[in-house]
């Protein structure tokens, strides 16, 4: 009768001592990330509405170029016809998917480097590293959400109820981008040539995303592979269904790249965490 009534108990301690350490991290986590944040813009007098300024500036750029020069026109239910407005509404649900992850995947590239002090810090769980800079990027894309659905209400006057379904392509976004940051913050610890290669990546890889162009002026036999390889095609369109048009036309895609941004997650912590305990020798 011992033993039934101590393995009870033992069991919940267990699973006190597991809920007590994930809140001390999460707790950990958001001040890392509020103070970055801060950081970023101390002593500016914009201070964190700068993000939106940098969202708005590439979409006036992007906008005048591809719109105005180039004079390419889209037309999306319930948004003026014909218009310049309805390519920068799009151009922008597709940027800001886009930015918060070039931005974190950036900064998650170095974070480990940048920390020395912490690193050596026995103490210290720095599997939090990669995630403070991923989650403020991704806070910071929030501004430029709110500018947008601002924007599409005022130009169509509707608010569509698809928004509360945004948490399920953020979620997606925030594995790649994080699964990613891990990986490249513990092989820039050894190689410190990475965040230079991803710098190249990364402008490769825009231009592979139907963000500036529509996914329908792709050949059709490449359409499928653009959608199904590349998860950030599939994240910026159903941002654009959820946004603009007020309905998910990309369940299928979505769905692999979920299990594609999980895949990478889980494989970018697993390098990161074989390649930890070595980070404070090297550093």
């Amino acid at each position: 009768m011992k033993g039934v009534v101590r393995i009870p108990s033992m069991v919940n301690s267990w699973l006190t001592m597991i809920n007590t350490y994930w809140l001390v991290n999460i707790n950990l986590l958001l001040t890392l990330v509020r103070r970055d944040l801060e950081a970023r813009y101390k002593g500016s007098i914009l201070g964190n509405f700068w993000p939106l300024l940098n969202q708005l500036s590439q979409l006036l750029i992007y906008t005048y170029v591809f719109s105005i020069i180039l004079k390419v026109k889209l037309n999306l239910e319930g948004l003026p016809e014909e218009s310049r407005l309805t390519f920068g509404l799009w151009l922008f649900a597709g940027l800001i998917p886009w930015l918060a992850f070039t931005n974190g995947l950036t900064q998650a590239s170095g974070c480990v480097i940048r920390q020395p002090n912490l690193v050596k810090k026995v103490v210290f769980p720095l599997s939090l590293l990669p995630l403070v800079p991923t989650l403020a990027a991704f806070i910071e894309s929030t501004f430029g959400l709110i500018a947008l659905t601002g924007m599409v209400c005022i130009s169509s006057g509707v608010i569509h109820q698809t928004l509360w379904l945004l948490p399920i392509v953020c979620l997606p976004q925030l594995l790649l981008t994080a699964g990613l940051g891990y990986f490249t913050a513990g092989l820039t610890v050894f190689l410190r040539d990475i965040p230079q290669t991803l710098g190249v990546i990364l402008n490769l890889w825009f231009y592979f995303t139907p963000i500036v162009y529509p996914a329908s002026v792709i050949p059709e036999q490449w359409r499928s592979w653009v959608f199904w390889c590349n998860p950030l095609t599939a994240i910026a369109e159903v941002y654009r269904d959820l946004v603009l048009v007020g309905e998910i036309k990309h369940w299928a895609e979505l769905g692999i790249a979920s299990v594609i941004s999980l895949i990478i997650f889980c494989f970018g912590f697993w390098v990161y965490k074989k390649l930890r305990p070595a980070f404070a020798d090297v550093l």
